[in-house]
């Protein structure tokens, strides 16, 4: 991190940037009930499903979901990072995730061993290992079925993983498709996150503030201004708050207030080619 952010503001990392611990993450109501009912998910395995338009906070859910099912015993936790991936491709990672030696055209050894290595961790640790895809609306129907296809033993009756599918609102469209269907009605745990109010924004605010180092650091007149500008997302306040702190850095302003953020975006709207992306006007 910048030396400047450092010495001038007293922060430990900068509080408006995806990258920060996963401490500085604001657990909403609507996050934990989410995280608590995968947690049980992974009893009977099964397919869980979190949505919502960009930037209302589906990857820091996701996050956050990781880092408390990695506190949940033995349990194995996989992060699919290619949700675009063709069916070959998803073997290939699967075997990776779970340490199996897979050959991806041989889908039918594949399959076995899979089955086998989570049948395994289910006799030993007494849950469902779990899969967590982020930008599920990019998986193309036939990997998605095939996931399907691969959880499921005994005739349907027992699922062998826990799957956790996060998108935007294009993946529930997906779901209504006649080549889906099957998929959709064995969805078990569902959320659609919608847009935050702005007392919530002024929370996560102040939380990430305090994780940051610096409870001070924003005047609450702007914390409510930043919040209510927002168009209740977050990632649009973030970025607008990130912009408020380089220019503070930048002016050498060791609290950021409104004269700031008003001077900053009056600059901005004076100059045609000082866009600034993502800010709702």
């Amino acid at each position: 991190m910048n030396t400047n952010l450092l010495a001038l503001h007293g922060l430990k990392w900068n509080p408006f940037v995806p990258e920060v611990p996963t401490e500085a993450l604001l657990v909403t109501p609507e996050i934990k009930n989410f995280c608590w009912r995968v947690v049980r998910l992974t009893r009977d395995g099964g397919f869980a499903l979190i949505t919502g338009e960009p930037g209302l906070g589906k990857s820091v859910a996701l996050r956050l979901l990781v880092d408390q099912l990695t506190h949940e015993g033995d349990l194995t936790v996989g992060v699919l990072t290619r949700p675009q991936t063709g069916l070959l491709d998803l073997y290939r990672e699967l075997g990776e995730l779970f340490g199996v030696q897979l050959s991806p055209h041989n889908r039918w050894q594949g399959t076995r061993l899979l089955r086998q290595r989570w049948q395994e961790h289910i006799e030993s640790a007494l849950l469902r290992p779990v899969l967590i895809i982020d930008e599920a609306q990019e998986m193309q129907p036939s990997v998605l079925n095939e996931l399907r296809l691969l959880c499921a033993a005994d005739l349907d009756s027992r699922c062998l993983l826990s799957v956790v599918l996060g998108g935007d609102l294009r993946l529930g469209e997906k779901f209504r498709s006649p080549d889906l269907l099957p998929l959709g009605s064995r969805i078990r745990v569902r959320t659609l996150l919608q847009a935050a109010k702005p007392d919530r924004l002024v929370e996560c605010l102040h939380h990430s503030l305090i994780q940051a180092g610096n409870a001070h650091l924003m005047t609450e007149e702007l914390m409510r201004t930043v919040a209510e500008h927002a168009a209740g997302n977050y990632r649009i306040m973030m970025t607008m708050a990130a912009e408020v702190l380089d220019e503070a850095v930048q002016q050498n302003v060791k609290q950021m207030d409104e004269k700031l953020y008003l001077e900053l975006y009056a600059l901005a709207a004076a100059s045609p080619r000082r866009t600034r992306q993502g800010v709702a006007r």
